[in-house]
């Protein structure tokens, strides 16, 4: 019997959709920090961030769902988040601040999303976007997060992770 055949080594490109979906995280948080630093009305955010030359990459569906239920839902979200921050969230860095929403939004909502991946496409916002070091807030601010949003996925990879 001949070996199997060996893969390539590097990271496994992502799917059209999951390229889809990080748009769409970016394009969100650009509106996110509109609205974060202007107080501007969703609605013209919305129209005003579907202008942009790069929104046809992206999945507006999921962009609808992360700006509008970021901006619908941000006391519920910032409640979540104060209790895993320094300080509160209307101090914290607009890209950061707008990065925790959505982090916090697709932990909560996105349940096809796994914790991991929301985690890190968090982080990957925050590296591109933020301030220096704001990927590892966001990292560790979600990942307390997600304890809390996702308990049952979040203790079976821990126990997986002790026991693997």
């Amino acid at each position: 019997m001949s070996p199997a055949p060996k893969r390539p080594n590097g990271p496994k490109r992502p799917s059209a959709a999951n390229v889809a979906r990080r748009n769409a995280r970016q394009v969100a948080l650009q509106g996110l920090y509109e609205w974060l630093v202007s107080g501007t009305d969703a609605g013209v955010i919305d129209a005003h961030m579907r202008e942009q030359e790069d929104f046809g990459k992206a999945d507006a569906a999921h962009f609808d769902a992360l700006l509008h239920g970021c901006i619908h839902e941000a006391a519920d979200l910032d409640a979540v988040l104060s209790k895993h921050v320094d300080r509160q969230t209307s101090q914290l860095s607009p890209v950061e601040h707008a990065v925790l929403l959505i982090g916090s939004y697709e932990l909560k909502h996105c349940i096809d999303v796994p914790y991991k991946v929301a985690i890190n496409e968090a982080v990957e916002l925050a590296k591109s976007f933020g301030g220096t070091d704001g990927h590892k807030y966001v990292n560790g601010v979600l990942d307390k997060a997600a304890a809390e949003l996702r308990p049952v996925e979040v203790t079976a990879a821990r126990e997986a992770r002790r026991t693997g």
